[in-house]
């Protein structure tokens, strides 16, 4: 009866510590949320004064906009301040996220978590700038090719950002192709044989994904294909650097 009685103790509190544990798992993760936020929300005030000269930066393609309601122009404004906003506290959020995730991994995971976490912010901003910098003006270009005497372009504001925003955040997302692939062959789910025999489906496979992610001309589909296409290769190169055998 006492060894019972024991045992029944015993497992209370470990209950006990699971559930405290779990709340302060809970308590820190709040924490780190208020200073994230808190951090999101300095940097907005700060990206505010300048949202104007960043918008104008960045309708630069465009030349002049319109907008056809009163409130559509600060809601402009209030988009590119909460996006660079964001942006500017990335860092600081991604620190908070990794300190509270990486308490319940153990020292390896930390280790290749962390490198992944750094090539992935590093790829998502290279795929923006690319994608801006160098595709955007040319789609954009080739969509405003179609306007004829009794078909004026005018752009609104609001529309041209959210074009703007997806066309970037797309490129920014496909250029983590690499480290998809990569993450993969450390799990063995593909290795570099067979990414190497199912080029030729990739190609279609990465063409489609091109028509579905972009407006609906070749140019800026051929655009989003090449590069996804070396990147594939890339991935190729890296899954071969990683791939163990198994014996």
């Amino acid at each position: 009866m006492k060894e019972s009685s024991f045992w029944q103790e015993k497992s209370q509190a470990i209950e006990a510590e699971k559930r405290f544990t779990f709340v302060e798992h809970l308590e820190d993760l709040r924490r780190r949320i208020i200073k994230s936020f808190a951090f999101f929300i300095i940097a907005a005030i700060l990206v505010y004064s300048k949202a104007p000269s960043l918008l104008s930066f960045f309708t630069k393609p465009a030349g002049n906009l319109v907008f056809i309601y009163p409130t559509e122009a600060f809601i402009a404004n209030l988009w590119i301040t909460i996006i660079f906003g964001f942006m500017f506290a990335s860092p600081v959020m991604i620190y908070q996220l990794w300190r509270f995730i990486s308490s319940g991994l153990k020292k390896k995971e930390t280790k290749y978590a962390g490198i992944f976490g750094f090539f992935s912010f590093i790829l998502f901003l290279a795929g923006c700038a690319f994608g801006y910098f160098l595709l955007f003006p040319v789609g954009l270009k080739f969509l405003l090719g179609f306007a004829t005497e009794t078909i004026i372009p005018m752009l609104t504001v609001s529309k041209y950002i959210s074009f703007l925003g997806m066309f970037t955040l797309v490129f920014g997302l496909v250029f983590q192709l690499p480290l998809i692939i990569l993450f993969l062959t450390k799990i063995g789910v593909v290795g570099p044989a067979m990414l190497s025999r199912r080029r030729r489906e990739m190609i279609v496979g990465l063409f489609i994904v091109a028509a579905l992610l972009t407006p609906p001309d070749i140019v800026t589909q051929v655009c989003l294909a090449l590069p996804l296409f070396i990147l594939y290769e890339v991935s190729i190169l890296l899954s071969r650097c990683v791939y163990k055998p198994v014996a």
